[in-house]
């Protein structure tokens, strides 16, 4: 499979359809595969944390979450054909219609249980068989051991989400996605970005209005088109 590197992290170059082939490809194997979907501000963190950076490496898939990403790809000879976006791969594979059954782990407490809730009242080939907020790692283990879903969803944020998976590649699921801030959307509790901004690439903004307390994160944001640009010279 073809890959480009952009900043030290490979990304698979895949088309969001080939994406979902994928995804669902592995899903009829008895491995599990970890999922990652760094953005710019992810790359970043990996550049400063050899952990992060081990963790994104020994993904089975790195998707390109941030319209940033694919930007930066165009300084390489073979530029990565567009952006897969982790809250609308895990939307659309729901979409296809096969039965599957889930586990959401992350939000603040109360959260994954609505995001149980609206996902199953959407889609009802996916039976989400357990959940738990994200500020918990003892029951889960011994929860997914018991239950065996098809696909967890670890929602609790970079780079814990990404290290924790790195760290229990051996869980029996088929699927382990690292996405984020997904389980707040699917919960409802908090909302995408409308649809000129998420088109133009500028969710960061609409995240930074939304949440001002962001403001430090977000200087990975020039810091990376300032390496981007670094690089591209050499």
């Amino acid at each position: 499979m073809k890959r480009v590197d952009v900043l030290g992290i490979p990304f698979e170059a895949l088309t969001f359809e080939e994406a979902l082939d994928l995804l669902e490809s592995f899903l009829d194997g008895e491995k599990n595969h970890v999922i990652v979907t760094p953005n710019p501000e992810g790359v970043m963190q990996a550049r400063r944390n050899p952990e992060f950076r081990e963790a994104l490496l020994g993904a089975d898939l790195r998707l390109a979450d941030g319209t940033g990403i694919v930007i930066a790809s165009r300084y390489k000879k073979d530029a990565l054909p567009g952006r897969v976006r982790g809250v609308d791969t895990i939307y659309s594979l729901f979409e296809r219609g096969r039965s599957l059954t889930a586990y959401f782990w992350g939000g603040a407490p109360g959260v994954a249980e609505k995001a149980k809730m609206h996902m199953e009242s959407r889609f009802p080939n996916i039976q989400v068989i357990g959940y738990h907020h994200g500020f918990d790692e003892d029951t889960i283990l011994k929860d997914l051991d018991r239950l065996k879903p098809d696909i967890l969803l670890v929602c609790r944020g970079m780079p814990r989400s990404e290290i924790w998976a790195h760290n229990n590649q051996s869980i029996p699921v088929r699927l382990t996605m690292c996405l984020g801030g997904t389980i707040d959307i699917m919960a409802k509790t908090a909302k995408l970005p409308p649809g000129f901004i998420r088109k133009i690439g500028l969710e960061w903004l609409w995240r930074l209005m939304c949440q001002p307390s962001r403001w430090r994160r977000m200087l990975d944001i020039p810091r990376f088109i300032w390496a981007v640009i670094k690089n591209g010279r050499r």
